[in-house]
């Protein structure tokens, strides 16, 4: 990815910046946590051969802004940067392809924004207060609490920047993740570190919207949930949750993939997205 070409959208109160490439009919490109627009390489060349593919860097993430030490990381502020993103740039309704918290975003966006999503994609959005209400959920949500998300976070209070890196990625995708990513992939995730000590620092009542199955039953835009083969069983829960709610939905899983899978498998991940934006 060419990084000279970055551009600056000044939204909510802020700067985004962003990365586009090819034309026709809008594509939004939306990243997790410790991504960037950098993490979508794999994917824009594919995508702009049919689309204007626009890849943003959302608040707090390389190269973005530095947050103020009593920043939140808020869903409410995530999804309003990202209406504001796209009424800035006039392309609603866009296509719309999250992971991750990204996902998230873009799901929180369709639901409580109308006309701006044209379709969504969405790799494993963590809606993690949906596990509650699944049987074998709450137990995984604890697990995932006491054995990544809480030892993260008492990492990143120490100070630990790598440490906090490794537990969350473990917990997300599975032990080891951070070794065996490439160092020039590692050195992107690391500087994206105080996004996640945020993140991690966040009351759950701002990370997570408050969205239930009735509010996600009146998105009227189609879905593909996305899937990795190999992801943690957390995930599957929630997508299973969601699937149940939306009106419009279709389900694929990656192979060879993790919750990562646009990094995993960029070809099957790019080559599933072109096939079902085809079909709206």
């Amino acid at each position: 990815m060419d990084t000279t070409k970055i551009k600056r959208a000044a939204v909510n109160g802020t700067e985004l910046a962003y990365v586009e490439q090819g034309e026709g009919d809008p594509v939004v490109l939306i990243h997790g946590s410790l991504d960037d627009l950098r993490s979508w390489a794999g994917q824009i060349a594919a995508l702009a051969s049919r689309y204007r593919v626009i890849v943003p860097s959302r608040r707090y993430h390389w190269p973005n802004a530095t947050p103020d030490p009593d920043a939140r990381y808020a869903n409410a502020e995530h999804v309003d940067d990202l209406a504001a993103f796209i009424e800035t740039l006039g392309i609603a309704p866009a296509r719309l392809v999250g992971s991750s918290y990204g996902a998230l975003t873009a799901l929180t966006l369709a639901a409580t924004r109308p006309g701006l999503a044209h379709t969504l994609v969405l790799g494993e959005p963590p809606l993690f207060p949906w596990l509650d209400g699944s049987g074998e959920g709450p137990a995984l949500r604890a697990a995932f609490l006491a054995e990544a998300w809480q030892p993260a976070g008492e990492a990143a209070r120490r100070g630990d920047t790598e440490a906090m890196v490794r537990l969350f990625l473990d917990g997300v995708i599975g032990p080891g993740t951070f070794d065996r990513i490439p160092p020039p992939g590692r050195a992107e995730m690391l500087e994206n570190a105080q996004e996640l000590a945020i993140e991690l620092r966040t009351q759950p009542v701002d990370l997570f919207p408050d969205l239930t199955c009735d509010d996600v039953s009146r998105i009227d835009v189609p879905v593909l949930l996305l899937g990795g083969e190999v992801s943690p069983r957390m995930f599957a829960v929630v997508q299973d949750a969601l699937a149940r709610c939306l009106p419009a939905v279709e389900r694929a899983t990656i192979r060879d993939a993790s919750h990562a899978m646009h990094a995993d498998n960029h070809e099957a991940y790019s080559e599933t997205i072109l096939a079902f934006l085809a079909r709206q």
